[in-house]
C-alpha cells in the first residue's frame, strides 16, 4: 500500500506563494494518478488539482485555475502543488491522494471511504 506524506504548508499573506509536496513510499501503478484535495474548517472537502501518470494530464478546480500548478518528479516519487497568488479562501488543510480516472465531474464527486490524514495546513491572511 502506498503511503503518502504531505508537506510545505505554512502561514502566508495574500498574494504570496507556497509549494506543497506529496512524497510516496511507493508508486501505485494500478492508480490513474495523484490529486490534491483541501478542506477548510466547517466546509466540505473539495478537489484542487490532479495529474495522471501517463501523459501527465492535469486537472484543476475552477477556483485555482491559473494560480496553482500541479507537477511530478518521478525520480523523487513526489507530486508538487505550486500555489501562487494565494487568497484567504485558499486557507485549508491540503491532502494528496492516489486517484482513479476522473468521472463526468472530474473529481468533484470523488469521496473515497478512507481515513484522511492530517495533511499540510495552509493559512492565508490579509
Amino acid at each position: 500500500q502506498v503511503q503518502l506524506v504531505e508537506s510545505g504548508g505554512g502561514s502566508v499573506q495574500t498574494g504570496d506563494s507556497l509549494r506543497l509536496s506529496c512524497v510516496a513510499s511507493g508508486r501505485a501503478f494500478d492508480s490513474y494518478g495523484r490529486a490534491w484535495f483541501r478542506q477548510a474548517p466547517g466546509k466540505r472537502r473539495e478537489f484542487v488539482a490532479a495529474i495522471s501518470w501517463v501523459g501527465s494530464k492535469t486537472y484543476y478546480a475552477d477556483s485555482v485555475k491559473g494560480r496553482f500548478t500541479i507537477s511530478r518528479d518521478d525520480a523523487k516519487n513526489t507530486v508538487y502543488l505550486q500555489m501562487d497568488s494565494l487568497k484567504e479562501e485558499d486557507t485549508a488543510a491540503y491532502n494528496c491522494l492516489t486517484v482513479p480516472p476522473p468521472g463526468p465531474n472530474v473529481y468533484d464527486d470523488y469521496n473515497p471511504p478512507i481515513s484522511w490524514g492530517q495533511g499540510t495546513q495552509v493559512t492565508v491572511s490579509s
